[in-house]
């Protein structure tokens, strides 16, 4: 591979393991109830209800968006690591979404909006590097990844939790099944309640260097 294409190459999310890692921290993150995305997501949510005087409810009943930045793996903040940001999930944006029309995809109850934006180069702008489903029952992200954004090419890749090691067989198809509206949300196995601090207190949530150590790749779809 030329230089060109190798250069190119590594611009597409996932493409390396600090994207993977990343990626799998803030999966972790929007996992858990008690992360610091999973505070802001109840609170925006109450503080969106009070203002439109609706009854609240559970805010995962609602279509949410996240906006997951995915920085240059060399950039520097003033207050803390890179590392300890990503862990915290800093990197993570969260609003209910108020118009349906606007999002590109059917998502069934269990779904929740995903845009990924991956920063361009060190100290730059952050570009749309991919959009997908956040499907919580299974704590998986269903994203297709923008490979070339002037040719319309995609490509389709699953991203698991790292702490759950044993999906259960036949996932896929549940997957599948879900998004055709077959099944609800509510019919896919619960794997969530088990890195969901807010259910499981055991539940230890996984260090930087575990998740890098750990990371993989992801799975095609």
């Amino acid at each position: 591979m030329n230089h060109k294409g190798c250069k190119k190459y590594m611009q597409i999310l996932g493409a390396s393991k600090f994207d993977q890692c990343a990626l799998n921290m803030s999966l972790i993150n929007i996992c858990n109830q008690n992360s610091y995305v999973g505070q802001e997501m109840l609170k925006i949510y109450n503080a969106w209800k009070d203002e439109t005087g609706e009854a609240i409810n559970n805010p995962w009943l609602e279509l949410q968006q996240f906006t997951i930045y995915v920085p240059h793996p060399d950039q520097e903040y003033e207050d803390m690591t890179l590392e300890a940001g990503l862990t915290k999930g800093y990197n993570i944006e969260v609003k209910p979404v108020q118009d349906r029309s606007q999002v590109p995809y059917k998502i069934p109850e269990g779904g929740h909006f995903v845009v990924i934006m991956k920063q361009k180069g060190l100290n730059a702008d952050f570009a749309i590097a991919a959009t997908g489903v956040f499907i919580r029952p299974l704590g998986i992200l269903s994203l297709d990844i923008i490979v070339d954004q002037q040719k319309n090419e995609y490509q389709s890749v699953v991203v698991l939790h790292p702490v759950i090691r044993d999906y259960p067989s036949g996932w896929q198809e549940k997957v599948k099944m879900f998004f055709s509206g077959n099944i609800r949300g509510n019919d896919l196995p619960n794997l969530v309640g088990h890195v969901d601090q807010a259910f499981n207190r055991d539940y230890r949530p996984p260090s930087w260097n575990e998740v890098y150590l750990s990371a993989s790749g992801f799975k095609g779809f």
